[in-house]
């Protein structure tokens, strides 16, 4: 969507590129499968020079279909509602994002191949809840709480709890998006300023008080002086010489 005085219109993009990124996303596990090659050794091998390829390519690559499809539903919502709602930092939340959880993959992470989209989930999880919150606007803070009650079940997996999963790659998306949530302000939508929350509103119960002085005697007010708004009118008097003229040329007929 495009935001137009506060207001979104539609846009193709908010659809279109997170749809782009998925199918890019399959067609690279189609590939392997197709051609029976294996990219996981492009995935995240921490504190190695080799390893540091991961931080571009490892989001693209899966272990299987499972964990792709697992994958997939949420890197498809969240990334759609980047888009909408932070349509003018959606590219920038998107690129820093994806480079810094890897890197802080490659920096925090056990020595194995860490492949998956699921830090850039957990990134955009991060940034798509605390942005609400810090802009204090109601449609994200609103925003806020659906990805909380969808996605929220997945704060758990940020601690070692299951050797398979990259416990490390789900907590530097989430401490990433915490901090792009933090730092990037401009371009996020502002609040609409209802009346009531104008610094020069004025309630109609103190319109009436400031009548009254704090005696509680009444104010009369001077009338403001109008500007004079009368009408000079000038008559001009001209004698009638109708008869005078019809008399002469009858003299003249004779």
């Amino acid at each position: 969507m495009q935001e137009t005085n506060n207001h979104f219109r539609f846009n193709t993009g908010v659809v279109g590129y997170p749809l782009l990124f998925v199918l890019f996303i399959w067609i690279v596990f189609w590939f392997e499968i197709r051609f029976g090659v294996d990219f996981n050794d492009f995935g995240v091998y921490p504190r190695t020079i080799v390893g540091l390829r991961g931080v571009i390519f490892s989001p693209f690559i899966h272990a299987d279909i499972t964990h792709l499809w697992h994958n997939t539903l949420p890197l498809l919502i969240l990334s759609a509602a980047l888009f909408f709602f932070y349509q003018k930092n959606a590219w920038k939340v998107l690129f820093i994002g994806m480079l810094l959880t890897g890197f802080l993959t490659w920096l925090l992470g056990r020595s194995a191949n860490h492949i998956g989209a699921s830090g850039v989930i957990y990134m955009l999880f991060g940034f798509l809840f605390f942005k609400g919150i810090v802009a204090k606007h109601f449609r994200l803070i609103a925003l806020s709480f659906v990805v909380v009650f969808i996605y929220g079940s997945m704060v758990v997996y940020v601690f070692p709890i299951d050797p398979k999963i990259s416990w490390e790659g789900h907590l530097s998306g989430l401490v990433t998006g915490i901090l792009l949530a933090l730092f990037i302000k401009k371009g996020v939508v502002t609040p609409d300023q209802y009346v009531w929350e104008s610094d020069d509103f004025i309630p109609e119960e103190d319109e009436f008080l400031k009548h009254f002085d704090e005696n509680g005697n009444f104010i009369e007010s001077i009338p403001e002086e109008t500007p004079d708004s009368s009408v000079t009118v000038i008559y001009e008097y001209k004698e009638n010489t109708t008869d005078t003229d019809d008399s002469s040329k009858n003299e003249k007929s004779n």
